[in-house]
């Protein structure tokens, strides 16, 4: 048997439904691509916005697993807490860079 390299389990779950990627695509006109990106939490191969939790829902419907624990992984995954610190170690807001402090901070 494959070993599950998928987050939450997903493959796994896929597969014991019997339920291949491509049946999923068919159904959902979600590309394979991209549920397989879901399974494996890469969610930068999304096509990003509200597109992401769009596919995210019709992946946990189609597998009849929990929408909400799937979407509560995603958002926890792509919260800006979960980002890392920039590598030249300085501060963002929002993606940008925050003016340098000359008054004592």
């Amino acid at each position: 048997m494959k070993e599950d390299d998928s987050i939450l389990g997903l493959a796994s779950i896929r597969r014991n439904r019997g339920i291949s990627l491509e049946q999923i695509a068919e159904s959902t006109k979600i590309s394979v691509r991209s549920l397989n990106a879901i399974e494996h939490g890469d969610f930068r191969k999304l096509p990003g916005g509200i597109y992401n939790t769009s596919y995210i829902r019709q992946y946990a419907r189609a597998i009849d697993y929990d929408e909400t624990v799937l979407l509560a992984f995603y958002h926890r995954e792509t919260s800006p807490e979960a980002s890392a610190a920039p590598p030249d170690g300085k501060r963002t807001v929002s993606g940008l860079r925050t003016a340098p402090t000359y008054f004592g901070s």
